[in-house]
């Protein structure tokens, strides 16, 4: 589902991160996969693409590239995880990735956003699975994974188009790339943080 010269060259320059971080979703696919497990996943998601939301929203000029208002999800994670019990207070208090930095310009930047940007191609999938397992919790929980319902293809396309106007000298596209596995070696060790479980626990608790 390629979009353009630089998200074809992301996708082959970071391939080696890729299934580490689709890892994660591999819990809400286990048999036993419960309300909990969703939660849990929406918590590990919230503490990455909330911090790195206000980092994109602070790079120079950035928005003026690319929308990033009708790119921004963490608020309907937040939304999703009260409808599954948490109370205003739990949200608040969930952990955040302190290690995302500040981008010093709009190439660091996409290459971070190209990490959150590309899990939304999975989102579908996710979602029409955990319709099978929680009906109930998706019907008033799964605004997150339904944000690109129906325009996932043309928001991946103005994505690439973005890379591709960006990275037209060398020396930028290879920035981008060195954020983007920046960005997937950030996420991992995030995702892997082992003090993240008793946070979420308390929460869930």
């Amino acid at each position: 589902m390629a979009a353009s010269w630089m998200i074809e060259r992301l996708n082959e320059e970071t391939c080696l991160h890729h299934g580490d971080t689709d890892t994660d979703i591999d819990s809400l696919f286990r048999p036993d996969a419960s309300a909990t497990h969703y939660m849990l996943f929406l918590m590990r998601i919230y503490g990455f693409e909330a911090p790195l939301e206000s980092s994109l929203m602070m790079t120079p000029a950035l928005d003026l590239m690319i929308n990033l208002r009708e790119r921004s999800r963490s608020s309907m994670i937040a939304a999703d995880l009260m409808k599954l019990g948490l109370r205003a207070n739990d949200v608040a208090e969930l952990p955040h990735c302190l290690t995302i930095p500040n981008f010093r310009g709009a190439a660091e930047a996409l290459g971070w956003m190209y990490v959150i940007e590309r899990a939304t191609l999975a989102h579908s999938v996710i979602r029409h699975h955990l319709l099978t397992r929680l009906p109930i919790e998706m019907k008033s929980a799964s605004t997150y994974l339904r944000s690109y319902s129906g325009v996932v293809g043309k928001r991946w396309r103005q994505f690439g188009s973005t890379l591709d106007h960006v990275a037209r000298h060398p020396a930028i596209a290879d920035r981008i790339v060195a954020s983007a596995n920046e960005a997937f070696r950030c996420q991992r060790r995030w995702l892997q943080n082992e003090h993240q479980p008793a946070v979420a626990a308390r929460a869930v608790g």
